[in-house]
């Protein structure tokens, strides 16, 4: 029997193509190994930190029962990161974040007050055993939320030191290969991050303390994107200031162009944690 036209129904439906497809995104490099993040329609939306190795294996590193993903800047994104096996990420059910080791349940590593403090854009200080990433506070009373750099013990010790405070946003807090400096990107209302963002760079001390902290780029109408550390030590970000997004280096204190294109090396920070460049 034929359908009428316009009638005919398929047995393609929406709910098999949402279903059939995992979104894949979040890639990190830990080691040798690749890791990277599976959002499963399946599982009903969980995202899943999946490791690859070396012979060949792949396997899924965070259990049934936590689902990797941040609502700091209610878009997310930096939602882990992986350093030596370990693996460090905001759960969506309580926004905590946990320490994932081989062999052995999660177990977190932040306060509990129930979905008021967001966490995301981690970045590990291995000398000093800490994360180092955005908190978002949304405590009760407050009229809005609070963003800072913070840093955390990587064993849930004691509280959270704030490193940097006074802006509404920040994003990208990178460490330089000796772990002496940071990078951040930092915004106030009622900028968006590709309308203008400052980028800082901070001198540590041993106890990880933020001794003396300076901006090297950006402004109001300036648009910072990425900001990464070569393997010698030279800060590298990407800009607008020429009204395209270019590869820039702070050379001398100022940020010298790589190569000036009318072409885009960044793109809209709608989430944390996006790339488009490496070493």
């Amino acid at each position: 029997m034929m359908a009428p036209y316009g009638s005919w129904k398929s047995p393609i439906t929406a709910d098999l193509i949402a279903r059939s497809t995992i979104r894949l995104e979040q890639v990190v490099l830990d080691g040798d190994d690749v890791c990277w993040l599976e959002t499963r329609p399946a599982e009903e939306g969980r995202s899943v930190v999946v490791r690859h190795t070396p012979d060949g294996r792949t396997a899924d590193v965070t259990p049934s029962g936590f689902n990797v993903r941040t609502l700091a800047h209610e878009y997310g994104g930096g939602a882990y990161v992986a350093d030596r096996g370990a693996v460090y990420f905001s759960n969506f059910a309580d926004q905590r974040l946990y320490r994932q080791d081989p062999g052995v349940p999660p177990r977190p590593i932040s306060p509990s007050p129930g979905q008021t403090l967001r966490y995301a854009d981690g970045e590990i200080d291995r000398r000093r055993g800490r994360i180092i990433g955005v908190r978002e506070d949304h405590t009760a009373g407050a009229r809005e939320a609070v963003n800072t750099l913070v840093s955390l013990d990587v064993e849930g010790r004691g509280p959270a030191q704030v490193l940097a405070s006074g802006y509404d946003f920040y994003s990208s807090p990178r460490l330089s290969p000796d772990e002496s400096r940071l990078a951040w990107l930092a915004w106030n209302h009622s900028n968006m991050p590709w309308d203008g963002t400052d980028l800082w760079v901070g001198e540590l001390a041993a106890d990880g303390s933020m001794v003396r902290s300076e901006r090297v780029a950006g402004g109001a109408d300036e648009s910072i994107f990425q900001p990464e550390w070569s393997p010698e030590g030279t800060l590298f970000f990407v800009s607008d200031r020429t009204g395209w997004w270019n590869l820039h280096r702070l050379r001398a204190g100022r940020g010298e162009i790589l190569v000036e294109m009318e072409a885009e090396f960044g793109r809209p920070q709608w989430v944390f944690g996006l790339s488009t460049y490496a070493f």
